[in-house]
């Protein structure tokens, strides 16, 4: 499986937030909504972004990915004084408690100080992501900012958000995620402009192994001669690059893989545990109960399951 699908369809967006936000200088938001991955991207004008990595500055085209839960603040300038607040549920506030989403409204999926401000911005927040979305999502530093990732694709969800129409919901969904995989990918292949880090090549390309073939017998010594490398290199290498070594990777990733895979009640334990390289559904059971403190069984029967780093 490609890494970067798997990192999609871990977040995979249902009924996600999105919205586009119109501003007139000065104008800062400071964002407290607690939402495990947000997508911020300019439409037209500009933005600084104040995040856990720094400040950064936004031109049109550029999209700002801001994973965990922490506060970040969207401005047209660092030192402008906070104007709106937001929280928990997207709810809207100004400085002193008073609520702003009906006095900000600018239409439809549209919010800010001034509906025909030169800065706009697409702001689309997932709510919960799959355990395979956390593992490849927390490989990435907590703010960083893609320059240009896909225009015309941006230029179609800029036309698409403020429209009204029957599935409209789930073609935003789906357009967000297609976004979401453009920055990574762009990211990926280092056009990324704040905060890429490049791994090692001999790291990445275990990673990719990995990945790609969970349900393979892997060992450290295959693991080592298909990547060119020694056993003992290897583990260096890969520990310095990730905090852990290939064969607990390779076990976190199985097991991500296995809980995500559990969502579809069509396939059976012992389906899901050929698929994730268990030889059998009790070694997958017992390794699932120790990592997530619940057996396979009673983690489908869970209502919701929504993975937060």
């Amino acid at each position: 499986m490609d890494a970067w699908l798997g990192a999609v369809d871990g977040p995979r967006a249902r009924d996600a937030f999105l919205l586009q936000v119109v501003m007139s200088p000065p104008w800062s938001v400071h964002v407290a909504d607690e939402a495990p991955l947000t997508v911020v991207a300019v439409l037209d004008g500009g933005a600084c972004a104040t995040t856990a990595t720094g400040v950064h500055a936004l031109a049109r085209g550029d999209v700002l990915l801001v994973r965990d839960t922490a506060p970040y603040v969207l401005a047209d300038d660092p030192a402008t004084t906070t104007g709106a607040v937001v929280g928990p549920g997207q709810r809207c506030a100004g400085p002193d408690g008073h609520d702003l989403s009906e006095r900000w409204d600018a239409g439809v999926r549209s919010w800010g100080n001034d509906p025909s401000g030169p800065d706009r911005l697409l702001v689309g927040t997932y709510a919960g992501r799959g355990h395979v979305g956390r593992l490849l999502l927390e490989a990435l530093p907590a703010a960083l900012v893609v320059r240009g990732p896909d225009p015309a694709l941006l230029g179609l969800l800029a036309r698409e958000v403020t429209v009204e129409a029957p599935a409209q919901p789930l073609v935003l969904d789906r357009l967000l995620d297609l976004l979401l995989l453009a920055s990574l990918r762009a990211w990926e292949a280092g056009e990324a402009g704040v905060g890429h880090v490049v791994l090692d090549p001999v790291v990445r390309e275990a990673l990719r192994l990995l990945r790609s073939a969970p349900e393979a017998p892997w060992t450290l010594d295959v693991l080592a001669r298909r990547t060119g490398s020694s056993r003992s290199a290897l583990t260096q290498r890969f520990a310095a690059a990730t905090g852990t070594s290939p064969m607990a990777y390779l076990t976190d990733w199985r097991l991500a893989l296995a809980a995500d895979l559990l969502a579809d009640p069509r396939l059976t334990l012992a389906a899901v545990a050929g698929r994730v390289g268990y030889a059998s559904p009790f070694s997958l059971s017992a390794a699932f109960k120790r990592r997530y403190g619940v057996s396979p069984a009673r983690y489908r029967q869970q209502p919701v399951r929504t993975a937060r780093p």
